[in-house]
């Protein structure tokens, strides 16, 4: 009897340890499961918020400004064109913003698809090329307010004696649905002395090739 109740006991304390073992595997198994579903979670939530900054489905809408440098860009291979011809003779350097292209020169957005415009960062200087590409029905539009411009300047007696000839000369040109308006002929000084005929002819000239420019650039 001593004997089987010693069998007893240790198939007794076998089993207990036998069910211990398998109550910490369920234990350890329910946590590895409950890290890699959290594991999971965060990676989603993170891929998720790496797709909003970075691309893919969740990727953000381009800002304005990003917008219009798109737009400008469009047309920067007109504005290459006639710095390629001029050469040292192209003295707009800096870019016009939306904002001002409406407040100084009457275009407004809805006027037209894209644009480049370009003055010289020195504001006793008066060159500059405004390309206007025009929305449809939007030509004419354009071009009453670039010519309501040039009557502004033109009529203006406070200009500087050496932009007189400049402004003289500039031109508003149509081309297709570009509408164009240049008004270069960068240093005058040499022409003065002969008179403001002179200096009307030399900008001319200069207007004259940048439109030709601008011309077949468009065509090509």
């Amino acid at each position: 009897m001593k004997k089987l109740w010693i069998c007893a006991m240790a198939v007794a304390l076998l089993l207990s340890m036998a069910a211990c073992g398998n109550e910490d595997a369920d234990a350890d198994g329910r946590g590895d499961d409950q890290q890699t579903q959290e594991n999971t979670q965060d990676n989603v939530q993170d891929d998720a918020q790496d797709g909003t900054q970075q691309g893919g489905e969740g990727e953000s809408q381009p800002d304005a400004d990003d917008s219009q440098q798109t737009q400008g860009d469009s047309l920067k291979y007109l504005r290459d064109a006639v710095v390629e011809v001029l050469g040292d003779n192209y003295w707009p350097n800096t870019e016009i913003t939306p904002e001002r292209l409406e407040e100084v020169y009457g275009i407004k957005p809805d006027m037209y698809d894209a644009y480049f415009g370009e003055t010289p960062m020195i504001s006793v200087n008066v060159d500059t090329l405004i390309i206007i590409r025009a929305k449809e029905g939007q030509v004419d539009a354009v071009e009453e307010a670039l010519n309501a411009y040039r009557d502004v300047q033109v009529s203006d007696t406070m200009q500087y004696p050496m932009n007189v000839g400049k402004i003289q000369a500039s031109r508003i040109e149509v081309l297709g649905n570009y509408v164009c308006f240049v008004q270069l002929g960068a240093d005058t000084e040499a022409a003065m002395e002969e008179g403001d005929e002179a200096v009307i002819d030399q900008c001319l000239q200069e207007n004259e090739r940048a439109i030709d420019a601008i011309e077949k650039a468009i065509s090509e």
